[in-house]
């Protein structure tokens, strides 16, 4: 594990160490938690596109002929 200096504001820093605190934890195990989740929710986007780009190229789905002017959608 590697280690990382950050640089930020006391009141931030403060405000950070009274949430770890009352969460039984540290800023380190809250910052790394947040990382964590930032990293996960990141690779489920991804790999829901690759998903998505998969279903496209392989769906049989057709779209018919455009037989509507923008303006019939309006003529309800």
């Amino acid at each position: 594990m590697k280690n990382l200096t950050l640089r930020i504001e006391e009141p931030k820093l403060n405000r950070a160490r009274k949430i770890a605190a009352e969460r039984s934890t540290s800023v380190n195990a809250l910052i790394r938690d947040y990382l964590d989740d930032l990293i996960a929710r990141e690779d489920r986007q991804v790999q829901a596109r690759v998903e998505l780009l998969e279903l496209c190229q392989t769906s049989k789905a057709r779209v018919g002929n455009k037989n509507w002017s923008r303006g019939d959608l309006y003529d309800r």
